[in-house]
């Protein structure tokens, strides 16, 4: 029996081999346009945040060094205290601490911006009475004045009264003259401020029953006016 030998095709009549397919250009990424809209959503975002910023003022009100001590020295770093308002009723203080100056007035005034209290304010230029605060041996008092008095207060008291946007107050410290209590204090005195269309509500009176017992004869117009 004969062994039967196949010879293998020869390379004339072998079918040619698959050449692999070529990708045409590539088209844009999915979601490749979403960059750009990210990054334009982004600009929007820090405009709007330059805008609200731009109507705050702030004031440094004190800075200082301060110490840690550490195995093998000190640590020095910076104490900021910052007071910011925006001239029209709101104002707010913070604190803040860091290795550099630029830093510690940075993290001040964003704490600042997140404690603001908003103060009732008479013909928007006074207060609508006298108040007192206290914090610590801290000790303030505050007088509502007449047009054109101007601010007679001195210190920390001057930096948040100008930026709460009142013009004419009298003030005087009667306590310690650290600035930190001196802030507290004067913040403690405006929280206590109330309008006359609040006391009003509160007691189910009107407005004009009310303004009628003030001594220096606020007219019904400039209440009417006031938040």
């Amino acid at each position: 029996m004969s062994d039967e030998i196949t010879n293998p095709p020869s390379a004339e009549g072998a079918p040619p081999a698959e050449q692999p397919r070529s990708r045409g250009p590539r088209g844009p990424r999915r979601g490749a346009g979403g960059g750009d809209r990210g990054r334009r959503d982004d600009r929007r975002g820090r405009d709007s945040n330059e805008e609200r910023d731009s109507e705050f003022v702030d004031k440094l009100v004190a800075i200082n060094r301060v110490a840690k001590v550490v195995k093998g020295g000190k640590n020095f770093a910076f104490a900021a205290l910052v007071v910011v308002g925006d001239k029209k009723g709101r104002v707010g203080y913070g604190h803040g601490k860091a290795r550099e100056v630029p830093e510690a007035i940075r993290k001040a005034t964003e704490e600042a911006k997140k404690s603001l209290i908003r103060v009732p304010l008479r013909e928007g230029r006074t207060l609508h009475h006298d108040g007192r605060g206290r914090w610590g041996a801290g000790k303030i008092m505050l007088r509502a004045a007449p047009a054109g008095t101007g601010l007679i207060v001195g210190g920390p008291m001057r930096a948040v009264l100008e930026a709460l946007g009142v013009s004419d107050v009298v003030g005087k410290s009667q306590g310690s003259s650290n600035p930190y209590n001196m802030v507290r204090a004067t913040f403690d005195a405006l929280k206590q401020q109330t309008s006359p269309r609040h006391v009003a509500n509160r007691r189910g009176l009107k407005v004009s029953d009310i303004v009628a017992r003030r001594k220096d004869g606020a007219s019904l117009g400039d209440v009417a006016s006031e938040g």
